[in-house]
């Protein structure tokens, strides 16, 4: 093999108590260790893993609990392991559950454990696509090795020894080379993140939770592919200041399925108002947005600003613009009002001057409809003009609707999302919660595709 592939190996094999790290322990360690020289050393112990091992796991490996009873401790046999994978990458067949095993047992020891991993069945995979199966068995009998005892530490580690060594009967080193080196790149991950945690992400439609050091979220995203997405924040943590700010506090990741895109944007602007995360910022809080309702009184159309709390929010065709701040939503409608040379005091957004006609008429800003120059009927229909772009949609059904996408139905009711449920389930089991607040967010989301979606989108009983 090319040197720059693999100056220093360890093939490695475990036999465990169980398949969980955090719970089970290690029953025998198997190591091949191999040098840039080409020297070969090898190396078992059997392990006391300080719990029983169930009956299953002793007919399968053959290791009984007599056997381990006087065997040393992982403790004590810790410092000895550690040093044998030093400055070695790190060779299994299925590494993510040995490399699992030995970092939480390293970490309860005390020893800091961090190699470069190279799975030979991710390997297999790439150099052989053309075969279904790479599980150990699958490679014996592809590659015809010698089994001395299988099951057993040094004796699997022996045998992922051997299918590389076959390696370069079959391809060509500059091809094997790549094939190790891509497999060995990984991403530069928060230094506080268990890169394991990044192994069992999958690339789907999702939900992703960064945590720190408590269980309030640091942050929260959407993604057509979390695992590529979650990586892509680490990818530029040196460029951009919030994705450096949240690597050098991120310890933990979660992350939640969804059946698609929009199950994933949905359940995103969710979570970030129940939990309201440090670095999310877009993704406001309902009880900030407010709007301009248009109101005719007296012959002349007047703006009343109205927020979520209203029950017809979501309902009124009367509603225009979405502001997050009566300020803002004031500042908004007077430039509007201003580049359109409409009557501020007549509109309500500044107070009656006790019958006399608004400063703005008498600099030309305003036509004078307050003053009688300006028919009210001509103020109105420019104010209409003017508004027409601000208009919000009004909820185009009498009641909840479920949006189908994959197995699963999304509620909605008045631009509000009340949650998902399988095809299967009631729906009632949202709808019965009553009528929900407008949702800003829901609304941006959904007010120009759902006219697109056909029959996906299901009429419920309220």
């Amino acid at each position: 093999m090319p040197k720059s592939v693999s100056p220093r190996l360890a093939f490695v094999d475990l036999e465990t108590t169980g398949g969980t790290a955090t719970t089970d322990r290690i029953t025998e360690v198997g190591i091949i260790e191999v040098d840039e020289d080409g020297q070969v050393r090898q190396w078992s112990s059997l392990v006391n893993p300080e719990m029983p091992i169930p009956p299953f796991i002793q007919s399968l490996t053959g290791i009984s609990n007599q056997m381990v009873a006087d065997a040393p401790t992982f403790a004590e046999l810790a410092d000895d392991i550690h040093a044998r994978l030093a400055d070695r990458i790190f060779i299994a067949h299925n590494a993510r559950f040995d490399h699992g095993f030995l970092k939480n047992e390293f970490r309860r020891t005390g020893h800091e454990f961090r190699p470069p991993v190279l799975c030979t069945v991710r390997l297999s995979r790439k150099l052989f696509p053309g075969f279904a199966r790479h599980n150990l068995d699958s490679i014996v009998e592809r590659h015809r090795l010698e089994v001395t005892q299988r099951h057993r530490a040094l004796g699997d580690a022996q045998l992922i020894w051997q299918f590389w060594q076959k390696l370069p009967e079959s391809h060509a080193p500059e091809a094997i080379e790549e094939a190790v080196s891509r497999l060995l790149t990984r991403p530069t991950l928060p230094s506080r993140l268990d890169a394991l945690q990044m192994d069992s992400v999958p690339s789907s439609h999702g939900v992703y939770l960064f945590y720190g050091e408590n269980d309030l979220p640091l942050y929260i995203g959407k993604a057509n592919n979390l695992r590529r997405r979650i990586l892509s924040h680490f990818s530029t943590d040196h460029a951009l200041p919030k994705e450096l700010a949240i690597s050098q506090q991120v310890e933990r990741i979660d992350w939640l399925h969804a059946s698609g895109e929009l199950g994933a944007l949905l359940r995103e602007a969710a979570l970030v108002k129940k939990l309201k995360p440090a670095h999310n910022v877009k993704l406001r809080a309902n009880e900030e947005i407010c709007s301009w309702r248009l109101i005719e009184r007296n012959g002349s159309l007047r703006l009343a600003l109205a927020n979520t709390n209203d029950l017809f929010f979501g309902h009124d065709p009367a509603l225009y613009g979405l502001y997050t701040s009566k300020r803002k939503a004031t500042d908004a409608m007077k430039s509007i009002a201003d580049a359109h040379k409409l009557c501020h005091v007549t509109l309500g957004l500044e107070k009656p001057r006790g019958g006399k006609a608004c400063f703005a008429s008498q600099v030309k800003k305003c036509l004078g409809v307050c003053a009688g120059r300006e028919p009210a009927e001509e103020h109105n229909a420019r104010v209409r003009e003017a508004l027409a772009g601000l208009r919000l949609q009004p909820w185009p059904y009498s009641g909840p609707v479920g949006i189908l996408e994959g197995d699963n139905l999304h509620v909605v009711d008045g631009w509000a999302y009340l949650g998902t449920v399988h095809i299967r389930d009631d729906p009632g089991i949202l709808t019965r919660r009553g009528q929900q607040p407008f949702d800003r967010d829901v609304y941006q989301l959904l007010n120009k595709k759902l006219a697109s979606l056909g029959d996906r989108v299901r009429v419920l009983a309220p």
